[in-house]
């Protein structure tokens, strides 16, 4: 009976490893595809050069800030994967049997974004994985969050924190208020939801989320949170 258990057990460390080497295997031949068609360096170059690019030195701290705690709070300390938000997310996907989580590090959205679908599957994951790296080892946490904040969708047809803040605002990102910006770092984490031209209570409930976040990592203070939610009140 012993030995008819550990057989057992020796065919599914097998079949997981073989698994596992598939899924690698496919998610490497997928990212070098991707970048053999088009470099890392183009997209990066071609976004770049798009009327109203937006730097970072064009928006308020507090919008970084708050993009950074809500999406990806070891941003600053990471080389493009977070393995702590990756083994939380296996947890949680073995668990519901489905991947509802998915451990993406900023960088790896940028991947995501520029390089693949929106499918979620484990090869797609691991080429993600592959392009956040390179484009670490290639730019700066400053340039990566330049990227991420044109690129993102911010719901009512608005792509990148230009548009969004001219169309919401009529303003230029720099001219943004904190109870402005913290509202659009939340949008795109669900942009047709949470859009304010959509639901303004929804948008400015992903908005707390967003401060309570803040607080979290250290960025604001509870009595700065106040002070902007009396602010959702009065909107």
């Amino acid at each position: 009976m012993k030995k008819k258990i550990k057989v057992i057990l020796l065919i599914i460390v097998l079949i997981i490893i073989a698994t596992v080497s598939y899924v690698w295997v496919t998610g490497y031949n997928m990212y070098t595809e991707a970048i053999a068609e088009e470099s890392i360096e183009d997209k990066f170059s071609d976004i770049q050069e798009q009327e109203n690019f937006t730097t970072i030195d064009e928006v308020p701290d507090i919008f970084i800030q708050a993009v950074v705690a809500v999406e990806d709070k070891r941003f600053y300390e990471h080389n493009g994967v977070d393995l702590l938000s990756i083994g939380r997310a296996v947890i949680t996907n073995i668990r519901t049997l489905d991947l509802t989580e998915g451990g993406s590090t900023i960088t790896q959205q940028i991947a995501k974004n520029l390089y693949f679908t929106q499918a979620k599957h484990f090869s797609r994951k691991v080429a993600e994985i592959y392009v956040a790296r390179d484009i670490e080892d290639i730019y700066s946490k400053d340039e990566i969050l330049e990227i991420y904040m044109n690129t993102n969708f911010y719901g009512s047809g608005y792509y990148g924190i230009y548009d969004a803040a001219v169309g919401y605002y009529e303003k230029e990102p720099s001219e943004l208020s904190d109870y402005e910006a913290t509202l659009l770092a939340g949008v795109p984490n669900a942009p047709s939801v949470y859009s304010p031209k959509v639901n303004l209570s929804l948008a400015e409930q992903r908005q707390s989320v967003v401060l309570d976040k803040m607080v979290e990592s250290g960025y604001i203070s509870q009595e700065k949170v106040d002070e902007i939610e009396a602010e959702q009140v009065t909107k």
